[in-house]
């Protein structure tokens, strides 16, 4: 293994320590933030990320993967103004979300750096951004957190859908651990502190769903 980075990817709190290993991949731990996460040193390339996101089958008009999506489609529609404007952030190849907020009557732009590259998304400001099963493939988690915070509005909701991870004495057999592109994993501690950070709100409405608010 490498030396551990100086700062948690997550939260920016020094001295990450080791937490696993599971065959040849190493995980790290935040004990700040309660993060796990890879080896930076082991992040997948960009062109295996994009392979294996091809693999998925994410139908926008799939009534399964809809009632998955509802989750965090039903409890952020709920505190939306009417005709708000929206992202959604790390939409892959089938926007299934954006679908389902826009029949609702928000307007919603789409970005993902594979599929959705369109720089001009990221030049706007929104009084809503989503994002699902995607910060678990953040490289820089951080960095995205601290994008995300710049692109919301005040009073802006961003709603995060990403399995929250299991004890300890599970993560190794975890099926959500072995997706070569899921990258560092979060629980409600992990959150509470991304949103500490920015002085936004936080509340959990779903398994596996936080809600957070940036300050009016």
């Amino acid at each position: 293994m490498t030396a551990p980075p100086e700062t948690c990817p997550v939260c920016r709190a020094p001295a990450p320590q080791p937490f696993m290993d599971v065959g040849p991949q190493h995980y790290l731990m935040c004990a700040h933030c309660d993060a796990r996460f890879l080896d930076p040193a082991q992040l997948p390339p960009p062109q295996v990320e994009r392979a294996h996101y091809l693999t998925h089958e994410n139908d926008p008009a799939d009534p399964r993967y809809r009632n998955f999506l509802s989750k965090l489609a039903t409890p952020l529609l709920a505190r939306l103004a009417p005709t708000s404007s929206g992202l959604d952030y790390g939409c892959g190849p089938g926007p299934a979300l954006a679908a389902m907020l826009r029949e609702a009557g928000h307007e919603t732009a789409l970005y993902d750096p594979f599929f959705h590259a369109d720089e001009s998304a990221l030049a706007r400001s929104y009084d809503f951004i989503a994002c699902t099963e995607t910060a678990e493939h953040f490289h820089r988690p951080v960095d995205e957190f601290d994008r995300l915070d710049a692109l919301l509005r005040p009073g802006g909701w961003l709603g995060v859908m990403t399995a929250f991870r299991p004890e300890d004495d599970a993560f190794a057999t975890w099926h959500y651990r072995k997706d070569p592109t899921h990258v560092v994993f979060y629980n409600e501690k992990t959150l509470r502190t991304v949103a500490h950070a920015h002085n936004w709100t936080c509340e959990f409405p779903a398994p596996d769903v936080a809600l957070m608010r940036k300050a009016l």
